[in-house]
C-alpha cells in the first residue's frame, strides 16, 4: 500500500482555476492530476539517467573500428578534391 505525505503549495489564483477545471474535464482531482504529472517527470527523469549511463559506458569502453588501433588512411585519401 502506498503512503502518502500531504503538502502544501502555493499557486497563482488563476492557474488554480485553471488546473480545477482541468481536473473536472477529466473526471479527476487536482491531488490526482498533480500525482500523475509528478509520476510522469520523475518516470521521464530516471529513463533519461538510465539512458545516459549507459551511453557514458559505452563511450567509456569505445568502439572497435576494425584497425587494430592502426590509421590506414590519410586525409587526402578520405576527401576527393576537385
Amino acid at each position: 500500500m502506498r503512503k502518502y505525505q500531504n503538502i502544501t503549495l502555493s499557486l497563482p489564483k488563476e492557474l488554480i482555476q485553471k488546473v480545477k477545471h482541468i481536473a473536472v474535464e477529466r473526471n479527476t482531482s487536482i491531488s490526482a492530476l498533480l500525482t500523475s504529472l509528478l509520476e510522469e517527470l520523475v518516470n521521464r527523469e530516471e529513463s533519461y539517467q538510465k539512458v545516459y549511463l549507459q551511453h557514458l559506458k559505452l563511450l567509456e569502453e569505445g568502439f572497435d573500428l576494425g584497425t587494430g588501433g592502426a590509421i590506414t588512411w590519410r586525409r587526402e585519401d578520405l576527401y576527393e578534391r576537385k
